[in-house]
């Protein structure tokens, strides 16, 4: 048992070093059940998971419910904000807008499930050498069956916002979270309890396909992030005009945030050579081709069928002629989920010519 002095004294040195590690934010909260869960629950018994279904089974949702079922040992949780590029730094000329393809700002870097992976395995190393002994630890960045915005709120991070992000009044969003569950106690931070969203509505007026719903949370069938880069199968019809030119994922809600107006960003830098890909070059990749390109980055969750099938969707939308070729030859695509996206592709942009 530690004095409270040194439990005190031990979770500013953690933050402390969590920043040294490049982390913008660091919290403790305790593992008691997160307090919104019950929304939670409503939000999967409405399907609004869309086919997501490992968030609704019955492990996920205990777990989710009961942090202490994930360790039992767990008695404090540490909370962590990593940040990544903000869209605007790179943003796409007008000129060029019809011929490049838009990708969220959050994958052009190395997958963060790799990069953030090392800086939490060296704060449980750096805790057990200030404890003098092992530490009963768990550790995720969005990998886990566990409520992390919920929890970073608690541990006094920020507010979750409208569009369901966690914002920061110094950083905005453009952040992710990570949480160490460890089984020792740590002073919890105070919670973030204001609710700085206010009357503004710009999330919700801004979203293409209005996914977002007007109690904090959004409809992942709608959700073009979800749509994108989750879904696996094709993308519904109806759907597929409002995508415009985004390849994979979408930054909207957040790049019309005016928190993230007002702030800047500390990661000013990117692995992606161009984060905004010419849209005929890409639909030629070959599978040996994209996952060298995407070697270690978040584009290949969605696998080179669903990447080339928003790639065909977005040459759909912008009625280009130019892209007739490319399309034609997607025709023959190994992937029947490319063959079908880039049919109707041809078909849009034939209508759309047919209509000047």
């Amino acid at each position: 048992m530690f004095s409270s002095l040194f439990v005190k004294t031990l979770a500013e040195k953690i933050k402390n070093e969590a920043k040294k590690q490049g982390f913008i934010l660091a919290g403790i909260t305790t593992p008691d059940s997160p307090p919104h869960i019950s929304a939670y629950f409503d939000w999967l018994d409405a399907g609004r998971h869309a086919s997501m279904g490992y968030l609704a089974d019955a492990r996920a949702r205990e777990r989710r419910a009961d942090p202490r079922l994930i360790l039992s040992e767990v008695q404090s949780i540490l909370l962590l904000a990593a940040p990544y590029p903000d869209p605007k730094l790179a943003p796409v000329k007008s000129a060029e807008s019809a011929e490049k393809g838009i990708i969220s700002a959050y994958a052009w870097n190395e997958d963060y499930h790799l990069t953030l992976k090392e800086k939490l395995i060296h704060l449980v190393r750096f805790i057990e050498a200030e404890v003098g002994h092992p530490v009963p630890n768990r550790w995720y960045t969005d990998t886990g069956p566990i409520l992390e915005r919920d929890l970073a709120q608690r541990a006094g991070l920020g507010w979750i916002g409208k569009n369901t992000c966690l914002i920061n009044p110094n950083f905005g969003s453009y952040f992710f979270l990570a949480e160490i569950l460890l089984g020792l106690e740590l002073f919890p931070d105070k919670p973030f309890t204001a609710d700085h969203c206010g009357t503004c509505t710009r999330c919700l007026d801004a979203c293409p396909t209005q996914a977002i719903l007007p109690n904090h949370t959004l409809d992942a069938n709608l959700c073009i992030s979800y749509l994108t880069i989750e879904n696996k199968g094709e993308i519904p019809e109806e759907l597929r005009p409002k995508l415009g030119n985004l390849i994979f994922g979408c930054d909207i809600c957040q790049e019309v945030c005016p928190w993230n107006r007002k702030r800047g960003n500390s990661l000013t830098t990117w692995d992606l050579a161009d984060p905004h890909p010419d849209l005929i070059q890409e639909l030629s990749l070959t599978p040996q081709e994209f996952n060298k390109k995407f070697k270690n980055n978040p584009v290949k969750r969605a696998k080179r069928r669903g990447y080339l099938r928003n790639v065909a969707i977005a040459l759909g939308n912008s009625g280009d002629p130019a892209a007739i070729p490319a399309l034609e030859a997607a025709l023959d695509d190994i992937e029947p989920l490319v063959r079908d996206h880039a049919k109707w592709a041809l078909e849009r942009i034939k209508l759309k010519g047919e209509k000047c």
